[in-house]
């Protein structure tokens, strides 16, 4: 509008008893005074009293407009200066008298009105602080728990609790303390199960790598996932790697023996294990030498969901393609456990051939022969 209308700001200027407020920008910019550096020294004395002294007075829109073009010769008064305006000081409360968050700088400050937190009456110091010492460092000792309101959480059920410690008696009275063989593997053999992201494949296509890798060491199968020529071996190759690094990180697996400490607190290394010969169930011969070692004991194909396509066709005809996920899981395990699978397995073949083994009786004559039943 002010480029419409060049003059319409001198003629509200001109008008006098009219405040004038400019539109402001988007950057803001703060407002400033100006005033005449006399006004201090000049306060007391009337505005026309010295009117030769005074500039010309435009008083009507004419007298602006002639200032405007041919400029105020006649007036000799000096410029007006910018004065800034300074923000008042910031007053800043606190929390309380003795907080900790309080600020160091020397300033008019709020004090807290009102309640404020205090020692808890009755509190005893802890160990190392005498009664009536009251220090900044002191730990107080928390209450005495209530036993009957733990025990709604820890305890609901005292007689399922007491029958179930019953049973567990009853049976290590039974076995003796002895632990069944299942037991006994739980407690001495390691294994983990990595479950892979959902893979954009199909069974048909991951399952092939899934049965490739079955059985074989986990460094021989991630160097077969490297050199495989299959879409899905990527997908693959990185699920193994994070199977093996999980089973090493969690439970520990493929770290070897633990070395033993001597009288002297020195480390000794055990001695390295003997190269052991199996037979696997597929009647493949394997030698291990290392028992720690991480082998895939299975490996299987889990179905995910479908993800819709489509397909266009002749005619404008459109196809829905079920594409498919899949994931791959692994089990892992150490090489001792395919040792005592093994072994096993041979003395279980023992056991059956020695059941069918016939041995001849001996040669005895035959005595107290009876044409006539006894009965």
């Amino acid at each position: 509008m002010a480029s419409l209308h060049p003059y319409g700001q001198l003629i509200r200027s001109a008008r006098t008893g009219l405040p004038y407020a400019p539109r402001r920008t988007l950057t803001y910019t703060p407002i400033r005074l100006a005033e005449n550096p006399n006004n201090g020294k000049n306060a007391n004395k009337p505005e026309n009293s010295n009117p030769e002294s005074q500039p010309e007075q435009s008083g009507s829109a004419l007298s602006s407009i002639k200032n405007f073009f041919f400029g105020d010769r006649k007036s000799t008064a000096p410029k007006p200066t910018v004065r800034k305006t300074a923000a008042p000081p910031k007053r800043e409360g606190e929390l309380s008298a003795d907080s900790i968050f309080a600020d160091d700088e020397a300033g008019p400050k709020l004090t807290a009105s009102g309640r404020t937190p205090a020692r808890r009456q009755g509190a005893t110091p802890a160990k190392g602080g005498e009664e009536g010492e009251e220090e900044e460092g002191d730990e107080w000792r928390v209450e005495k728990r209530n036993k009957q309101y733990m025990d709604a959480v820890l305890d609901p059920n005292p007689k399922a609790r007491i029958r179930w410690q019953r049973k567990m008696v009853v049976r290590e009275i039974r076995h003796r303390g002895r632990l069944s063989k299942q037991e006994i593997i739980m407690r001495t053999e390691r294994e983990s199960l990595a479950k892979s992201v959902w893979i954009k494949t199909s069974i048909k296509k991951l399952g092939p790598l899934a049965r490739q890798i079955a059985g074989k060491n986990i460094d021989e199968a991630i160097v077969q996932m490297q050199f495989s020529k299959k879409q899905a071996a990527k997908s693959v190759l990185e699920h193994l790697k994070h199977a093996k690094n999980t089973a090493i990180v969690r439970s520990g697996m493929g770290l070897g023996a633990a070395p033993t400490v001597n009288a002297d607190g020195e480390e000794i290394k055990p001695p390295p294990a003997k190269p052991v010969t199996i037979i696997s169930k597929t009647g493949e011969k394997k030698t291990i030498t290392d028992p720690s070692s991480i082998y895939i004991a299975q490996a299987w194909v889990n179905r995910g969901p479908f993800e819709k396509g489509w397909n266009h066709r002749a005619r404008g005809r459109i196809e829905i393609l079920n594409k498919p996920w899949t994931s791959l899981s692994v089990l892992l395990k150490e090489e001792k456990t395919r040792i005592r699978e093994w072994q096993d397995r041979e003395t279980k073949e023992l056991r059956k051939r020695k059941a069918k083994l016939w041995t001849q009786l001996p040669d005895r004559p035959v005595t107290q022969q009876n044409q006539y039943y006894s009965w």
